[in-house]
């Protein structure tokens, strides 16, 4: 397929509608070649592994991979990360919490062992950075969306990294909810909506590595939802009185 000279600035969306994964796939080669070999290499790896284990996955209308490559390629582009440890943890974001038993090479693996194997071939850092991001087993006698936000408040409080990825995670789950159909935009709202003031927190610490251009760039990202939820939600209830 021929891609346009542009592609590496055009939204990853716009690329994701007119192009669909190749062009993703294309956008985060062109990406990485800032990269020596060596890390070149190991964000290879990172993104076969992905694809293998996600390769069967789909998001309503796309692949799942779709996602793992926008929240990969945001990190490098909008975030200025050049940490191949981070990227690698974007791009297996959601490996250990999806595919375990996969991922660790035996059926019923906990997820401990899978983020062994990520430790084992990426580094104790990048696999640290996964779990991080890993939702735990929930109390099925408790709202599932309450524990969720639990679980990322507790997570990324001590993970500064982590809230690199998990931010662009749910720039491109939340911001991106408009790209989405049926009924998975009301409940993907009602499930993001209470997050955007605590990433508005966590971004805005100084220990957030971000730079602060680049943290207005995610504030504006985070207005932007905001807006967007509003829109499908109707407006933030007022518990004033």
């Amino acid at each position: 397929m021929d891609f346009p000279s542009y592609l590496a600035t055009m939204p990853m969306h716009a690329i994701t509608e007119i192009y669909g994964e190749a062009g993703l796939r294309e956008r985060f080669r062109l990406e990485i070649q800032r990269f020596d070999e060596a890390s070149r290499q190991r964000l290879g790896d990172a993104f076969t592994l992905a694809a293998d284990l996600h390769r069967d996955d789909r998001r309503v209308r796309e692949p799942y991979l779709n996602h793992l490559l926008r929240v990969a390629i945001r990190i490098m582009h909008h975030y200025e990360v050049d940490d191949v440890d981070v990227i690698a943890a974007g791009l297996l974001h959601d490996s250990v919490e999806d595919h375990p038993e996969e991922l660790a090479g035996r059926p019923g693996a906990p997820a401990g062992a899978a983020v062994a194997v990520l430790a084992t071939r990426f580094g104790a850092r990048t696999a640290r950075l996964v779990e991080a991001v890993t939702n735990p087993e929930y109390d099925p006698g408790r709202d599932k969306n309450a524990q969720y936000r639990e679980h990322v408040q507790e997570s990324l409080d001590r993970e500064p990294w982590a809230r690199v990825i998990k931010v662009s995670d749910f720039t491109d789950n939340g911001v991106g909810v408009i790209h989405t159909t049926g009924p998975k935009v009301a409940t993907s709202a009602a499930k993001y909506r209470p997050l955007v003031p605590v990433f508005r927190e966590l971004v805005g610490r100084p220990d957030t590595p971000l730079s602060r251009l680049v943290k207005q760039h995610i504030f504006h990202q985070l207005d932007l939802a905001e807006e967007r939820f509003a829109a499908i939600l109707g407006p933030v209830p007022d518990r004033a009185g």
